[in-house]
């Protein structure tokens, strides 16, 4: 699959560019266990990348309305903190790589993540690529969350171009979604989990990491 009007990629941040859906998952599920609940890496995997109301809503849905999402985040954001100081900020394979293509191929990058922008710019300047991107955005800076189409549509407005000349590069279904219901070309690099069965119909392509993307210009 090949397209030559591809202007802009714009990845998701959190187990795309960075290592880090492995401890949100484990926070998650330490965080509401501590909170009295039997929440299951299941549970945790629904929350990748969602709006913090809907989130809310399917927590309470499933849990009965005990379920404090706000209060039980909270603790999950010290765990992943603490998790975070003890494994350290790990880039995922071929970060360094693709973005060195894209920019000798002259096609813009981007961020569009779910995490708060403060915490977004702090983990890039770690992993040294924060003045790789020509924009970063955060679904904080949007009226909806994914898998709303907000972030993304945001994304293509601040770098100037029309979302179907977007790839986005996600890792989960939110993610996909969100992409998908902008206008953009959703691909999707498996992190914790592979291409769930619904989100399928939706994607552009499936690459086995950031570098595999190349392939696709």
């Amino acid at each position: 699959m090949r397209s030559n009007k591809i202007k802009a990629v714009i990845f998701d941040m959190d187990g795309v560019l960075i290592d880090t859906e492995k401890h949100y998952n484990a926070a998650w599920c330490e965080a509401a266990r501590m909170a009295g609940f039997d929440f299951k890496r299941e549970h945790a995997l629904m929350l990748r990348s969602c709006d913090a109301q809907l989130a809310a809503k399917m927590m309470k849905d499933i849990f009965g309305a005990g379920f404090d999402y706000f209060a039980i985040r909270e603790v999950r954001r010290r765990l992943v903190a603490e998790r975070l100081e003890q494994y350290g900020l790990e880039k995922k394979p071929g970060i360094d790589e693709i973005l060195a293509f894209l920019h000798e191929k002259g096609i813009k990058a981007a961020v569009a993540t779910a995490t708060p922008i403060e915490l977004t710019l702090q983990h890039l300047e770690n992993i040294g690529v924060r003045d790789q991107f020509d924009r970063i955005v955060s679904a904080k800076q949007v009226a909806h969350g994914k898998p709303a189409p907000d972030v993304y549509l945001y994304a293509c407005e601040q770098i100037g171009e029309k979302p179907q000349e977007c790839i986005a590069v996600e890792d989960s279904p939110n993610g996909v979604k969100s992409a998908y219901a902008a206008g953009c070309k959703p691909v999707m690099v498996p992190d914790l989990t592979q291409p769930e069965e619904e989100i399928q119909p939706l994607l552009y392509a499936v690459a086995d990491t950031l570098w595999d993307i190349r392939r696709l210009f």
